[in-house]
């Protein structure tokens, strides 16, 4: 009995801890990042060549997405993906971007 209460207890507090770590680092921002990982790789760190855009600093990854929107800067598909986004989501995404090492 005491073990089957101390597994109860464990895994009800593994639980409850998982969810919280789910729930603080499912952000808006990870969010619209993830969009970015199929051709830019997890965090941004591209495994072929496609660039890499960890570590970018905000401001280069804002003004290229910005670029990419206005036409100033040729792409295939990046041009596409960049005028879906407002300037508060090319934000978000710059800054998640630049945190990853």
């Amino acid at each position: 009995m005491r073990r089957f209460l101390l597994l109860t207890v464990f895994m009800f507090c593994s639980v409850a801890y998982v969810n919280e770590v789910l729930a603080m680092e499912i952000t808006r921002a990870v969010m619209l990042s993830n969009s970015c990982a199929a051709c830019h790789g997890t965090d941004g760190r591209s495994p072929g060549a496609i660039p890499s855009i960890n570590g970018k600093s905000t401001q280069f990854l804002v003004q290229a997405l910005h670029d990419f929107q206005d036409g100033k800067r040729p792409a295939t598909v990046m041009g596409r993906h960049a005028t879906g986004y407002s300037d508060e989501e090319i934000q978000l995404i710059a800054d998640f971007f630049s945190s990853r090492p």
